[in-house]
């Protein structure tokens, strides 16, 4: 069902869970994964974070055809322009199926931070699944 798998991470719980929920999804299809981490600025000290973040998540991942995208986010957008730059990027990818971590706030504390899960789904057509933690 699923050829192409996208999930963007970051360093948190919701996705390292999220990344193993894709690993899984991926085995079952026999699909390929691509794991994306954003970064706000281009410089090198940010690169060389952002791939560590990429390769630590992919030396998890055994027999699965991994690709890693390491995007460069505009600071001044914020979680628009994070939210903007993972669709573009999954679009761009062709993927069919986008994974994405989410912290499942409530309330004001949604409301003031707003979710980048809950960004993307208004962004992109193909199917999205949302993974929280309990």
């Amino acid at each position: 069902m699923y050829k192409k798998i996208y999930i963007a991470i970051d360093e948190s719980e919701f996705s390292k869970h999220a990344l193993s929920v894709a690993t899984n999804i991926a085995q079952v299809f026999k699909a390929s994964l691509c794991i994306a981490h954003c970064i706000i600025d281009d410089t090198q000290p940010s690169q060389k974070i952002g791939l560590e973040v990429l390769e630590k998540a992919k030396a998890h991942i055994n027999d699965l055809l991994i690709e890693t995208k390491l995007i460069v986010v505009e600071d001044q957008y914020g979680l628009n322009g994070i939210s903007m730059a993972i669709a573009e990027s999954a679009i761009e990818w062709e993927a069919d199926l986008l994974v994405v971590g989410t912290s499942n706030r409530k309330g004001l504390d949604r409301f003031f931070s707003g979710s980048v899960a809950e960004e993307l789904i208004k962004k992109i057509d193909c199917s999205i699944l949302l993974v929280r933690i309990k």
